[in-house]
């Protein structure tokens, strides 16, 4: 029986008080690369780190996965903290 892959969107908190979206199909290799400074070029930047994982959720395609990731960084600071507020509270 094949492993399905599992892909993730996902938001750090970074150090700095800012939100990085993502997306990967490894959520704890993901934060150690951007932890250890050799994940995405904004989560390289030293004054970022360290970076906690603040939300993610799965999905069955990379598609749909990147669609939200997308949908999540057209969003205002403040549409991102209420997105983020609201799925904590479901």
């Amino acid at each position: 029986m094949k492993h399905e892959e599992v892909h993730y969107f996902y938001v750090l908190r970074c150090y700095d008080g800012t939100f990085y979206a993502g997306y990967t199909t490894d959520i704890r290799r993901r934060l150690k690369e951007h932890n250890d400074g050799v994940g995405a070029k904004y989560t390289r930047v030293a004054t970022r780190r360290p970076l906690s994982l603040l939300h993610f959720e799965i999905f069955a395609t990379k598609s749909e996965a990147m669609k939200q990731e997308y949908a999540f960084k057209q969003l205002s600071r403040k549409e991102k903290e209420l997105y983020l507020s609201y799925i904590k509270d479901e």
